[in-house]
Formats: structure tokens, sequence, C-alpha cells
């Protein structure tokens, strides 16, 4: 399960290799550090702090579940203005680990806060004295164990040792191979806009595999851009961008306790100010935060544990959006569904089913389904021209679009999934080996 750098980087697999990733480079305002503290008994990263020198604006949506990790748990605790760091740790959720799990981070974020604040007087003009209130966490990896605070603490000298004020593609690889549990690759994405005419980045890696059916209302995903924006806006801008993107995908239906997308806005980028999330200026902001998060949420399915097809089923013609949501999470879970595709078998019945077990209320006579461009289903029935050879010729492409059109209205939804594999039931029955 352990994956280092250099076991990536000498990886044969097509799909694995460097220049297939963005070239994110240098962003103002964040430094990284990625180190070893042993959490898998072995020398891959695990650790992984982002440091804001000069704090950032942030926002943050996490898991819909009613059973949170401890890092969730100090998060929502926390009603800084401005943050100074952000520590990911690998292998261990600190979920189900009580006052034990709490009380770790609460003495991780003491040291590590003296620590940074003995670092600005080192390196800046104007130090500033970070507490403890300004750093939060990032949990992933298996629930109920000990979390292994002095591992963590025993690392911490190195994890500031190694900050990295000065960031390039290496260094982004580096920080999206820490966060990473059963992931086989990691995951980066990056834009470029423009606010009142001045350039803007936004940069993000993000950690999933299994476990996948984000409720934001195990995904972690960090945004960091240049921008300067309040964090009333940020939250705005995530909370509604999250919708068609991290809460579009799923893998196996399942939704963790540590789910997590944060951005970070360190303001480094010097722009007409922003006061609100309707304002003009940041219309191409708004698209591109848009484009970073589905490029990473699509990456995440197609990373899923075990995973040999990229499936994207479209909903049309619903009379409203929550409908056409239900319908297409109903094919996309459909253990049925998914084992057809996997099999490459062009069941397409499995797919009518799933639309009638939605609960949503369509004529049948209406309904159409495509498999890519083949039309299957034309107006509730077979279509006459229907060719099985055809539709399972198409099933052995890498991936698929299942287009289905209700004709019951305007609004429309589009979500991304994974087929269902023997690697996925191997992957998770030896999860802990």
């Amino acid at each position: 399960m352990g994956i280092n750098f250099t076991n990536f980087l000498s990886s044969k697999s097509k799909s694995k290799r460097l220049n297939e990733f963005q070239d994110l480079d240098h962003i103002d305002g964040v430094a990284i550090s990625t180190i070893s503290a042993d959490l898998y008994n072995s020398s891959r990263d695990d650790l992984v702090m982002f440091y804001f020198r000069d704090g950032v604006n942030y926002a943050s949506v996490y898991t819909q579940s009613k059973i949170i990790s401890e890092n969730i748990k100090w998060n929502l605790n926390q009603k800084a203005k401005k943050i100074f760091s952000l520590i990911v740790n690998t292998r261990n959720a600190n979920c189900f680990t009580g006052k034990q799990g709490y009380k770790s981070l609460e003495k991780i974020a003491e040291i590590i806060s003296l620590k940074l604040t003995q670092k600005q007087k080192e390196d800046e003009d104007q130090p500033k004295k970070i507490n403890s209130k300004e750093i939060i966490f990032g949990c992933t990896g298996t629930i109920g164990e000990i979390f292994p605070e002095e591992k963590i603490i025993n690392k911490i000298p190195e994890l500031i040792e190694k900050i990295k004020y000065t960031q390039n593609k290496y260094i982004w690889m580096k920080s999206a191979l820490g966060i990473m549990t059963t992931d086989t690759q990691p995951k980066m994405a990056m834009e470029e806009c423009s606010i009142g005419g001045s350039d803007i980045k936004i940069f993000g890696v993000a950690k999933g595999s299994g476990m996948i059916q984000p409720d934001m209302a195990t995904t972690l995903a960090y945004i960091f851009t240049d921008a300067d924006l309040p964090n009333d806006v940020l939250k705005k801008l995530l909370k509604k961008n999250i919708s068609n993107t991290f809460n579009a995908v799923t893998c196996d239906s399942d939704t963790s306790t540590n789910d997590m997308v944060s951005i970070f806005s360190t303001g480094k980028s010097k722009h007409p100010k922003i006061k609100n999330a309707n304002d003009e200026k940041i219309k191409n902001f708004d698209f591109a935060l848009n484009k970073v998060l589905l490029n990473l949420a699509k990456r995440v399915v197609a990373d899923g544990e075990g995973a040999s097809k990229f499936i994207t089923v479209n909903i049309q013609g619903c009379k409203n959006e929550d409908d056409a949501k239900k319908i297409a999470f109903s094919i996309a879970n459909s253990p049925l569904v998914k084992t057809a595709i996997s099999g490459e078998d062009a069941n397409w019945g499995r797919v009518v089913m799933a639309i009638g077990k939605a609960g949503v209320q369509i004529k049948h006579e209406k309904l159409s389904i495509k498999f890519g461009e083949i039309s299957v289903v034309s107006n509730g029935k077979l279509n006459s021209n229907y060719k099985e050879d055809e539709v399972s010729e198409y099933m052995k492409s890498d991936s698929i679009d299942i287009n289905v059109d209700i004709s019951c209205g305007s609004k429309s939804f589009k979500a991304y999934t994974m087929d269902l594999t023997k690697k996925y039931i191997e992957i998770n029955g030896d999860y802990r080996s």
C-alpha cells in the first residue's frame, strides 16, 4: 500500500508518467514540507506541512457523515480569521480515537505553533507570533487505531527544517504523494485566470481512491490561490463549486468520516478589492476554480480502487436538478451496472433497472438511453436499429458514457464513477494487512 516518490518515478505504467501532470510551479505565500514519520513503518512520505508565513484567508467544507474524525472536530472549533499551517498525515484517520485523538492534535498544534513562531523570528523582518488555534489538520487512513502522536511529534523539528519557500513541480508532486493512502497516483491540477486585470494562480492537490462518495457539504483536496479574497467569499465559492465536482463523483457510494476540501488565499496578487461572491470581477476566478475542482475530482474517480474504466453518467430532461442527481447516482452506484461495465457486458437492462429504483417519477414512453453516441433505448423501447455487437465493442473503451434523457423537463446532472472489479475486493479485503 505504501508508495514513495522513487517507486512512482520508476513505474513503467504509462498512466503514471510525470508529463501527464500539469506544471505546478511557485505560488507566492505557500511553503511546503514533506517527510516520513514512519507511519507506514517505511521510508515513504506520510506527513505533509503547508506553511503560510504571512497567514492566509481560508474556507473548508467537510463530510456530512454523522461520525466525524477528531481533526475535523478540531478544525470546526478553530475560529481564527487566518491560519498559518495545514498539517496532513496519512495512515491514520484519527477517527474513533476519542479524547486521545483530540488531545494529540492539541499537543501537536502547540508544538508546531512554538516552532513556527521561532522560524518567524529567524526568517522574517517583522516576525509574527503563531497561535495553536491558527493551525488546522487533515487526517486520512484507518479508522479506530490509536493516533500516532509520538511519531509525529518526534518528526516536527525535521518537518519544519525542510520547509521549502519556493515550489516547483517536484515539490508539489511530493506533497500530493505524501497524502496518499490506497491511491496509485498523485492528484494535482492548476488553472490561471485574472481578477481585474491581475494574473491569478489556482493550484490544487487531492487524495482519494476508496470510500468515495463525498457528501461535503476518505477524500482530501486542498486548493491554493494567490488571489486576495475574504473568508466569506471563499466559503461561498467553494460550496457553490463543490456541488458539480466533488459532490458529483462516487467510487463505491461510501462517505468517509474525514472528507475535507479547503481553499487557501494568500493575497499576494494585487487586484481590485472583492467584497462579495457575486462580484463580476471574479467570474473568471469562479470558472477556473470549478475547473480545478472538477479536474481533481475526476482524477479521484479515475484512480478508484481497482478501477479499469472511467464512467460518466449524464442525465438530462428532468423536472429539477435533484431528480437528475438521484437518477445519476442510482446508476453510478449500482453494483450491477458497475460490474457489467467491468465485464464489458452491454447489459443495458441494468441501467433501466437503476433508473427505475431511483424513486423519480418518469414517463416510460419518453425515456431514451445512449451508450456513448449509440442509441439503445428510444421513446421508451429498444431502438429498432440496436446492434448488440456495436455496443459490446464500445464497452471495451477505457471511458464509458451513459446518456439518459428523461424528456420531462430541462434540468440535468452529470455524475462520474468507475467500474467495480475483483481488484476492488482484493484491495479492501487486505486494506489493513
